[in-house]
């Protein structure tokens, strides 16, 4: 009987040990054994794939539970991991019972404790039941948990003494904060530890996640606390982070905080009144700025009273300049997915040498800006992922990651990207195109473009290229193309304009220096005009407004000069790059522009271009112009704006317009590198005929050119590539003998300049007059034709123009009853009537003119037809 008894008890202690504590990280891929949890829907619950308990229950306004024994109550500790994917409400929240006396949750009789997780609130709390009655005995910080994917863990200690601390470790940084400390003896035993939910409707179904599960005894604290982190609140105020609750006497003591180089000792010591981990800082004298500096901590005790002595952290006062954080990594197409996930992102790289709180930074565009990034040290050297709060969980394998609301969406083709520090100050800027990634197949999706050399953060498309990590990029981590990358580009000053006769935009090749950048001295107009003041306009930095006290004149071309004006990099400015027209423009007005130069019939991969001349004496501003073509019911589409900002063409000054600038470059010679307007889509042109068409602000047609392939030189057999050259600005737009392919010797295009087949009608006096006197039709760009200038007398002429060879045999009946001006030309290439070559020797041109009044005229030209060698 006595051996019976003893066996019972011994049973009856080693059951009870069992239930005493517990885990369960469900790897076992049920919940039912092992522990054994118990609810009254089994369906209400699964364990997933990825081994969690997941809720599982699709009913709508529901409340329902899962429970497992557990008896630990006092001198405990309580671990577990969730996961809200969702924005918690009043409706939809979480209840993780620590201690409860019955299995049934929901009952009015239930006591215990739990900690609720969301609410209102969106918040960590701990709660007790008394019953019916229920009482909040920590209130958490508000709006912890107010995204829509919330993943946290959750301590909570209760000690000898019965004093509950409640922490949470919200995105699993891997260090725990306090949301308070209370001491409560109300409920000393436990008989279930389990988990409540509270759901309203559909959006919220199986979205509650749970992992982890460790009930323990409380092991007392023996370790001193520690300095976690020190971080700057102002110029000299300084936030203490303690790795566990600290004592209030000894936290406030002012005596017990020093920080190095000559700051000295706080004036005053504040433990926060929420978080009894922190403690606020105040100090007699301003933290150096940019400097790394260290607080020493000696005799702060924690709740257990040991004492930490030498407790140091290194900490800066950060006062944001230009690139001390640079965007080195940007993700604008995850799609077609090559190794990362399919979402959008980018990296920000800290350069400097001390870490920087990025608490209050933006990423933003022009048409908007993110929310404030969360408190994020960035140490030196170091990187971290910037994406909205969805892409959080997809991102984290690869390395730290921020969220923000509003992340801004980055378009595949380009963008204007810049990260603005809490004082405003835009730190980096990046104006990237799919240009940049230098490879074709990579800028169809899946690869990250990658900054080379995050020292030389400033010089765009040459210091940035498509990843080369076989995932196709390389988040939190440096750069696959990581390389020594200087910048070698002369500091150049491109164009100004002026908005009025008082204000003056200068825009230069790449960014500026700020501290150069905003000295007035650096600038200087002609004639005498005076500038008072300076202001960097362009988030890129590579524009200033300069304003005036003495106005500009109308009618007046002015020149600006820059000196010791440095980039980014330090480059100082040369003294053959520094200076720009300036002055104020006029209205556009028919044939001010005239359309100069088309191809329409590019190589393979090579673009279309138009170049447009200004042919007038005024100053013309090309935002108020723009090109389009017609359609096939002949009316005027594909209207495009030259140029979305003030940007001045002036008189007998070239402009091409072109999809693909770089293209060109490479395709023909272009004397001014400068005077190109890249279009991201310009209107088509057909390769057999079309029309170009110039127009203003108003929708007046400027010039208009409806060209055809057969306008160029009948012995060129294949056109493609070959650009039509107008041969008088003065002369008719629509005029074929105005239009000539330009010459072969020029690679058959002159864009940026003069064309090869220019030729200015030099007022001829005389009635017919052929020029030059020998001619050779090679299409080199050299006579490789002959213009036959006449004036008459009076209006309403008809012409004949025929050559004949030396034997007086006809070769080209040039023109036929052709009604003629008072003032024009014919053109004749050297062809005969069958487009074939005329043999070298002497030619008579005869011109014959008559008009309904019955006067006649007869005029003989001779010329001669070369060959060159």
């Amino acid at each position: 009987m006595i051996k019976k008894l003893l066996f019972c008890i011994v049973v009856l202690f080693v059951n009870l040990s069992s239930i005493a504590q517990f885990t369960d990280n469900f790897n076992d891929g049920n919940y039912t054994v092992n522990p054994a949890w118990s609810t009254p829907a089994p369906a209400d619950w699964i364990v997933n794939p990825a081994f969690q308990l997941q809720s599982n229950n699709t009913t709508l306004n529901s409340n329902f539970y899962i429970t497992t024994p557990n008896t630990l109550a006092t001198t405990a500790q309580w671990d577990f991991y969730t996961q809200l994917s969702f924005s918690t409400s009043g409706s939809n929240y979480v209840d993780v019972f620590l201690t409860s006396s019955a299995t049934d949750l929901t009952a009015n009789a239930t006591t215990g404790y739990f900690v609720r997780i969301g609410n209102t609130d969106d918040e960590v709390s701990l709660w007790r039941k008394d019953g019916v009655n229920t009482v909040k005995i920590i209130d958490g910080a508000n709006a912890t948990i107010n995204s829509s994917n919330n993943i946290l863990r959750v301590r909570v200690t209760r000690n000898a003494s019965n004093t509950w601390n409640l922490s949470r470790d919200i995105g699993l940084t891997g260090s725990y904060i306090s949301e308070g400390l209370v001491t409560d003896a109300t409920f000393l035993t436990s008989a279930f530890f389990g988990v409540l939910v509270r759901q309203s409707t559909a959006t919220f179904f199986q979205r509650h996640f749970f992992d982890d599960f460790e009930v323990k005894a409380f092991v007392p604290d023996v370790t001193p606390p520690a300095v976690v982190s020190a971080s700057t609140t102002s110029v000299n105020t300084l936030d203490i982070v303690f790795n566990e609750p600290v004592d209030l006497v000894t936290a406030q003591q002012a005596s017990n905080y020093t920080v190095s180089n000559g700051v000295g000792t706080a004036i005053a010591a504040v433990r926060d009144a929420s978080n009894p981990s922190i403690v606020h800082l105040t100090f007699g004298v301003s933290f150096p700025a940019n400097t790394n500096l260290q607080v020493t901590v000696n005799g702060v005790k924690d709740l257990s009273n040991n004492t930490l002595i030498n407790g140091t952290a290194s900490f800066s006062y950060f006062t944001a300049t230009q690139y001390s954080i640079v965007i080195d990594e940007i993700m604008a197409d995850p799609t077609p997915v090559v190794g990362l996930p399919d979402a959008e992102w980018i990296e920000l790289k800290n350069t400097t040498g001390f870490a920087i709180n990025l608490l209050g930074w933006r990423i933003g565009k022009p048409s908007g800006q993110s929310g404030p990034m969360p408190s994020y040290i960035l140490k030196t050297d170091s990187f971290v992922i910037v994406c909205t709060s969805s892409a959080v969980p997809l991102l984290s394998p690869f390395g730290p990651v921020i969220p923000v609301t509003s992340f801004p969406s980055l378009s595949n083709t380009g963008d204007l990207l810049y990260l603005r520090a809490p004082d405003g100050l835009i730190v980096h800027a990046v104006n990237y195109t799919d240009n940049w990634y230098r490879n074709e197949l990579k800028k169809d999706g899946g690869w990250t473009l990658e900054m080379i050399d995050p020292r030389n953060p400033c010089s765009g498309s040459s210091n940035w290229m498509a990843s080369v990590d076989p995932k196709g990029g390389t988040p939190g981590k440096k750069n696959s193309v990581d390389a020594v990358n200087p910048d070698t580009v002369s500091l150049k000053l491109i164009r100004a304009s002026a908005s009025d006769s008082l204000n003056v935009v200068l825009t230069f090749n790449e960014p500026l220096d700020s501290s150069s950048a905003a000295n007035v001295g650096a600038y200087s107009i002609s004639d005498g005009i005076n500038i008072i003041s300076v202001l960097p306009l362009s988030v890129l930095f590579d524009r200033v407004q300069l304003r005036l006290s003495t106005p500009l004149l109308r009618n007046k071309i002015y020149t600006v000069t820059v000196s010791n004006l440095k980039d980014c990099s330090g480059n100082t400015i040369s003294s053959s790059r520094n200076t720009a027209r300036i002055g104020l423009y006029e209205h556009t007005d028919s044939f001010d522009i005239v359309v100069n130069e088309i191809l329409f019939n590019p190589k393979p991969n090579g673009s279309d271009y138009v170049e447009l001349y200004n042919r007038s004496n005024k100053i013309l501003n090309l935002r108020n112009v723009y090109l389009a073509n017609r359609g096939t019911t002949g009316s005027i589409g594909s209207i495009t704006q030259l140029s979305a900002e003030d940007r001045l063409l002036f008189p007998q000054e070239f402009i091409v317009i072109t999809e693909d600038v770089e293209a060109i470059k490479r395709d023909f010679i272009t004397l001014n590198p400068d005077a190109f307007i890249e279009l991201t889509s310009m209107p088509s042109y057909n390769d057999d005929d079309g029309s170009v068409i110039v127009l203003n602000e108003q929708g007046k047609i400027i010039d208009e050119v409806d060209y055809s392939e057969k306008w160029h030189f009948k012995l060129i057999s294949n056109n493609e590539g070959v650009a039509l050259e107008r041969i008088d600005y003065d002369g008719a737009s629509n005029n074929p003998d105005n239009w000539h392919s330009a010459a072969a010797s020029v690679n058959y295009g002159t864009p940026t300049y003069k064309n090869s087949q220019y030729r200015v009608d030099a007022g001829v006096k005389g009635e017919i007059t052929v020029s030059p006197e020998v001619f050779s039709p090679d299409n080199d760009g050299m006579d490789d034709f002959a213009t036959i200038d006449y004036v008459f007398a009076g209006a309403g002429y008809v012409a004949n123009v025929t050559i004949f060879d030396a034997s007086g045999r006809p070769v080209r009946y040039l023109q036929r009853n052709t009604l003629s001006g008072i003032k024009g030309f014919y053109r004749w290439d050297g062809l005969d009537d069958k487009n074939q070559k005329l043999a070298v020797g002497i030619y008579i041109i005869y011109t014959e003119i008559f008009n309904l009044e019955g006067k006649t005229k007869k005029f003989k030209n001779t010329i001669v037809l070369a060959r060159r060698k």
